[in-house]
């Protein structure tokens, strides 16, 4: 069968368009990858240098802090395989650090927190 295609295939000729290389931007790829790294990076950074900041109250840290590592935690109080109350719990968490996170930002925290995402992302 093999055979037969590749003997009805021979002669014919496929057409393939050649892209110029000013057409398209030298390591698209590369620039997508750090893009994404900065945007998922940035909320994370700031979340960090508000828990170290030590204009924001002690209770505020250890609530952000609890609610993070409930994040991270590989096991839950309800699995999230559980149909409907599986993200539930995740969802609470995740509530808690926004909520936080929408109360207690400053500008000073952010500008720290671009500090190190530029340090970390150079290239962006």
């Amino acid at each position: 069968m093999k055979d037969n295609y590749y003997h009805s295939n021979k002669g014919k000729i496929y057409e393939a368009e050649v892209l110029e290389s000013s057409s398209y931007e030298e390591n698209i790829i590369l620039k997508i990858l750090v893009k994404a790294g900065r945007t998922i990076s940035k909320p994370a950074l700031e979340v960090l240098e508000m828990a170290i900041d030590p204009y924001t109250p002690a209770q505020v840290r250890v609530s952000l802090m609890a609610a993070l590592a409930y994040l991270i935690m590989p096991f839950d109080l309800f699995p999230d395989f559980m149909p409907l109350m599986g993200f539930s719990d995740d969802f609470v968490a995740l509530s808690a650090v926004l909520s936080i996170w929408s109360k207690y930002m400053t500008p000073s925290i952010r500008k720290r927190a671009e500090k190190k995402l530029n340090r970390i992302f150079p290239f962006y």
